[in-house]
This record gives C-alpha cells, structure tokens and sequence, in this order.
C-alpha cells in the first residue's frame, strides 16, 4: 500500500480526492452546492469548456462543475482536488477561486453569494448576503447539512470576511498569473475580480 493511500488518522482532513463524488451524488451536498450555491457537479459530460478555451500557461485546464448559466468551475494542472481552482465565465471573464476544492468548498458554503463580492463595501455585501438569506430562509440549516455530509464540522468554517478576503487575495496575487485564461482568440479573458472588497 503506497503512503499516499494509508489514512494518517481519523476525520474527513485524512481522505483523497474524497469531496467531488460527494458534490456529484450525495442528495444533501447536491441541493446545496446545485441548488443555493449555483455549482453544479452531477453530470461530467455537460463539463466541457467552449473550444479553445485554455489556460496561457499550456498546462491542463479541466472542468469539473458549471453554474446554471453555463460558466465553469475547472482545475488547473495535473493532480487532484488539491489543484487551484478557476472559473471561467461565458462572459469572457475568468479567475482564481480557490488553493483547491476543500477551499472552494468552504467558500460556497458561506459565501455563496461570492460572484457579487468584488468592489463591493462591507454594508453592500451584508446587503447581499440579506437577500440570499431571504430567498433561501432555511439557509443555515441546509448549509450545515451540506457540511455535516461532506465530513465538515459547521462551527469550523471560516467567516464570511475570511473567505471573501482569501478570494481577494487571490484575485490579486501570483495565482492570478499563473492561472491566466485565454479565450479561442489567444487574448487574454478579462479578470473576474477586478477590485477587492473594502469596508469604506
């Protein structure tokens, strides 16, 4: 048995590559993730990016979720859920989201409103974050659900502000480049955060 496979102890931090089937098939993770978080992983032969839609690095570029208008959510390089994450928009914007899946998922799960973040003020996001919650009233319990099932204590989920900071910084730094999207025409797709955050 090789060491990579040998569990190093108890709990979900032990497991490989051990969230994406679960986003693909357990019914309590689905309707969250497919349902409030707009990440919809349960049917890979819908997962195809438009032709020539690549990474300007040339390393692998791999979707493994959409959003209900089509944008993707795709891996980068080689590996597994542990690869950095970038969404690519059918509007010609593209971006880092996350240091791997267990990342993302822990933003969609508290800040699935994530997509409205960028150049918002702190009151604008709380104002977004209202309406979520007034759309989806049981939104706690179906966020805590979601966890439980992924192997994920609710009570250990960072903040809304850490999570939408750790995008951000993201959005800003050398992951960036490094997961630069180019479209079918070489050029460059637009950033998909163009401003941080800020409390003013």
């Amino acid at each position: 048995m090789s060491a990579s496979n040998t569990p190093t102890g108890p709990g979900p931090s032990a497991r490989t590559d051990a969230l994406l089937p679960l986003l693909c098939a357990d019914e309590e993770v689905v309707a969250f993730f497919a349902g409030v978080a707009d990440l919809d992983a349960t049917d890979p032969a819908d997962h195809e990016l438009v032709d020539g839609v690549r990474l300007a690095s040339g390393a692998r570029l791999e979707q493994f979720a959409r959003a209900g208008s089509g944008d993707a959510f795709c891996f980068v390089g080689e590996g597994g859920e542990e690869r950095p994450v970038v969404y690519v928009s059918l509007d010609g914007e593209a971006g880092p989201l996350a240091l791997g899946l267990p990342e993302l998922v822990r933003l969609c799960l508290v800040a699935p409103w994530w997509r409205n973040a960028p150049g918002r003020t702190a009151e604008e996001l709380q104002s977004v974050a209202d309406e979520y919650r007034q759309d989806v009233p049981d939104f706690d319990q179906r966020r805590d659900r979601a966890a439980w099932a992924l192997g994920l204590d609710p009570a250990g989920l960072p903040s809304e502000a850490a999570a939408l900071a750790q995008l951000a910084h993201l959005s800003q730094g050398p992951v960036a480049a490094t997961c630069l999207v180019v479209g079918y025409q070489g050029d460059p797709l637009n950033p998909l955060f163009d401003a941080a955050p800020s409390g003013s």
